[in-house]
């Protein structure tokens, strides 16, 4: 087996700090939650039991992810933190669903909650576990860019809101006579995390449509080839990502005198320039021969990205 990269091992620690916290919340809300009878309690420990599955699929999107390229997968197996993104966005709805059940029969039965201190006190130990986590995923998305993990921390910060919402319900319920505040917090909760899985959801179909990079990073790819001289008229260009690679292919004019070492010798210095401001990525370049035009008409061929790069300026 491979040795893991720096990026790889950065990625998978995070994902078993994220298994050792859900481990840990879920035992403790799953005695709050035996403790008080509340809906908003029941809610964040469902969370948490969500939180552990997609967890676990972090960690084994992450894993997969790392494995280099392969006969079967030339272009890696960046896609696996894509596919256990997907796979945490259905849970969190799945989880959404079931608290907005719960806490629409719990407005139909009514009820209070019971022993109230002991689900704040949980809510707010879970709390400040919580932003310890989210410090290192912070730290490993900003090495990494691993979408599993960034995710995966859309998904905790979410936590912090409702675990302030389960303290704020059980206070409202127990100290202030508010019967209903309890599953109307849960409801409240349960739209939570149906936002929260929308916004998941956008980088996940992103990288799995692949998406072009951002305009500020084409731009300054750009740039960072218009330092060559050598070329012209780069066009056709592309890009996407998959995991924590990058992948870049555009076509570019040499004049048609020059020989194949020469041109050869260009786009190696162009690429090796490239690559160093972009590391991890995957390059191609190919070369046309000055006034060459490919498939007159088609706009995503035929732009030039040095005149982009102009008017721009």
């Amino acid at each position: 087996m491979p040795l893991l990269s720096g990026r790889a091992r950065l990625a998978r620690s995070a994902a078993f700090a994220s298994i050792a916290l859900a481990l840990f919340l879920g035992a403790l809300k799953g005695w709050a939650a035996w403790r008080t009878g509340s809906t908003a309690m029941l809610g964040s420990l469902a969370d948490t039991a969500l939180d552990l599955v997609a967890s676990l699929a972090t960690l084994v999107g992450v894993a997969v992810a790392a494995q280099p390229a392969d006969e079967s997968h030339r272009f890696g197996h960046g896609k696996a933190e894509a596919l256990a993104a997907m796979f945490q966005v259905i849970l969190i709805v799945l989880s959404a669903g079931a608290i907005a059940f719960r806490a629409v029969l719990r407005l139909i039965e009514g009820g209070r909650v019971e022993a109230a201190g002991n689900g704040i006190a949980v809510s707010a130990v879970a709390i400040v576990a919580t932003f310890a986590l989210l410090g290192w995923q912070r730290h490993v998305i900003r090495r990494t860019g691993s979408l599993a993990i960034r995710t995966d921390n859309l998904h905790y910060q979410s936590d912090l809101l409702l675990n302030l919402a389960v303290i704020a319900a059980l206070a409202l319920d127990q100290y202030f006579g508010v019967s209903r505040a309890d599953p109307l917090f849960g409801l409240g909760i349960a739209v939570w995390l149906l936002w929260g899985a929308w916004r998941a959801s956008a980088g996940a179909v992103d990288h799995l449509m692949d998406r072009e990079w951002p305009e500020e990073k084409r731009l300054r790819f750009v740039e960072c080839a218009a330092r060559h001289p050598e070329l012209s008229r780069l066009h056709d260009l592309r890009t996407r990502t998959s995991g924590d690679r990058d992948f870049a292919q555009f076509h570019v004019d040499l004049p048609a005198r020059m020989s194949v070492g020469e041109a050869h010798a260009i786009i190696e210095r162009v690429e090796a320039d490239l690559c160093r401001e972009f590391p991890g990525m995957e390059l191609v370049i190919h070369v046309d021969p000055e006034g060459h035009v490919d498939e007159p008409g088609n706009p995503l061929i035929e732009t030039d990205e040095f005149d982009k790069l102009e008017e721009q300026r």
